[in-house]
């Protein structure tokens, strides 16, 4: 086993333990109540946008959020090969080393991608943030991107992924909803079919073109979570300096401004049924309070044991058995996607559908009780303070926000704008959503699962 001696720099540096860390540490609990624990610190540390927030726990979570989701590759598989190289072979460590290193760390490491981000996160101790702030550093400008790591590692784990996508028929819904509302940008797939012919696309050298215009400081922010802005500052400073400031490649990314178009597709399946209804949501850059309510309103699964819910989809369900159904507000940076999602055995599906389509209209109606506003309501602020606890969600939307828009979505705001939501201003909510556009997405059994004109939405 390697001492601690044996390790690089950073890991050295972070060794050293300090007495005002373990008082730190004490005094988490006390200090997590505060409201500052919602909210993010951001400043500019040496051109790269950083943004800190200190919950006084044991651990820390660091992330590199780009802007390199699948909105902006400018051709299919690039953002997952990118995020596939993520702590292979750099200019300093063999992928090997930076396992090793982390792991008597006692520290994670994970990759991944959304519709608009890449993110590159470790999770670690405290007292180890000079390690794995230098590590992070080293990914995104270090990297090799070598033929071997990308036919033996990158290729063979997109083909595993790509066949668990091809049987997922809840996911191909989906994807196929943001096809049909948005076309290109947001409606790219989040992962590329077996149909796609990713080898006029994807190598090594198509991968790291693509970094040099994803890793630049213009299009990433560093976030911490558990760490102190001093700590966090002075590391970047330190690490982070040699980060490219403008985009080291000639290729553009795809920054083409969201269009919601609305459709309809249908795909034949054998694997089971899904059947996704969406409509115009809720942005980052544009939070609106109704939808926020008229998704929890919407809901899908119970909150309480024993009880089937007081949600619309919850109580659809009830009446379709072997059904899952939710609803959810799907937020971008310049557009949102309200979706109900349905998933089972085909004739469930399809009555599920129709009675969501039904609640929705009821709610256009005005025939929402005040209980169930109320009910709402709640619903809606407490999944907005839950998401904003400590996990991957807070890095990623505090990321996200600031390479978007230049600011955190900070969580404050969204309750109070939720408190003001009337009855009336869902009633018009749901009325322009259900006299507007709608997206429908059909996967599985189609001699079974309806079109859009059967459950009386227009596309």
């Amino acid at each position: 086993m390697f001492s601690r001696s044996a390790l690089s720099r950073g890991a050295q540096l972070a060794a050293r333990r300090q007495g005002s860390q373990l008082a730190q540490r004490r005094s988490y609990a006390a200090a997590s109540s505060a409201p500052s624990a919602f909210t993010y610190d951001t400043t500019e540390v040496s051109g790269v946008k950083v943004a800190t927030r200190d919950s006084h726990g044991p651990t820390t979570k660091l992330a590199v959020v780009a802007k390199g989701g699948t909105r902006y590759q400018p051709a299919p598989g690039l953002t997952v090969g990118l995020e596939e190289f993520a702590f292979k072979n750099t200019e300093r460590r063999l992928a090997l080393r930076i396992i090793r290193e982390s792991e008597l760390l006692g520290g994670q490491l994970v990759a991944y991608h959304t519709r608009e981000a890449l993110v590159i996160e470790a999770n670690f101790l405290r007292e180890d943030i000079p390690y794995f702030t230098e590590l992070l550093a080293e990914v995104i400008y270090q990297t090799k991107y070598t033929t071997y790591e990308f036919h033996e590692d990158v290729e063979r784990v997109l083909k595993v992924k790509q066949a668990k996508l091809a049987s997922d028929v809840s996911a191909l819904a989906l994807d196929s909803a943001h096809s049909v509302a948005f076309h290109t940008g947001l409606g790219a797939s989040l992962y590329p079919t077996t149909a796609t012919p990713l080898k006029s696309y994807l190598n090594e050298h198509s991968v790291a073109d693509y970094a040099g215009a994803v890793y630049a400081k213009s299009s990433i922010a560093l976030v911490g979570d558990g760490a102190t802005t001093t700590a966090l500052h002075k590391w970047t400073e330190q690490f982070f300096k040699s980060v490219p400031a403008s985009p080291s490649s000639n290729v553009t990314l795809n920054s083409k401004a969201t269009t919601y178009y609305g459709g309809e597709q249908r795909t034949a399946h054998t694997a089971g049924n899904s059947l996704v209804i969406a409509f115009p949501g809720s942005s980052f850059g544009t939070f609106k309070p109704e939808v926020a309510v008229l998704a929890a309103l919407l809901g899908g699964q119970p909150n309480v044991k024993w009880s089937p819910g007081f949600t619309l989809l919850s109580k659809a369900a009830a009446s379709a058995p072997g059904v899952v159904a939710a609803g959810t507000n799907l937020a971008y940076s310049d557009a949102g996607l309200l979706a109900i999602q349905v998933t089972g055995p085909a004739a469930s599906v399809r009555k599920a559908g129709e009675e969501a389509v039904k609640a929705l209209k009821s709610i256009s109606e005005g025939t929402l009780s005040k209980e169930d506003l109320t009910k709402a309501i709640a619903k809606a602020k407490f999944d907005a303070l839950e998401a904003s606890q400590s996990g991957v969600s807070t890095l990623l939307s505090a990321g996200s926000g600031i390479i978007h828009t230049g600011k955190p979505f900070q969580i404050a705001e969204t309750v109070q704008s939720i408190d003001g939501v009337t009855a009336d201003k869902l009633k018009t909510t749901a009325k322009s959503l259900i006299d507007g556009k709608a997206t429908v997405a059909a996967v599985g059994d189609l001699n079974v699962l309806p079109y859009a004109e059967e459950l009386g939405l227009k596309v």
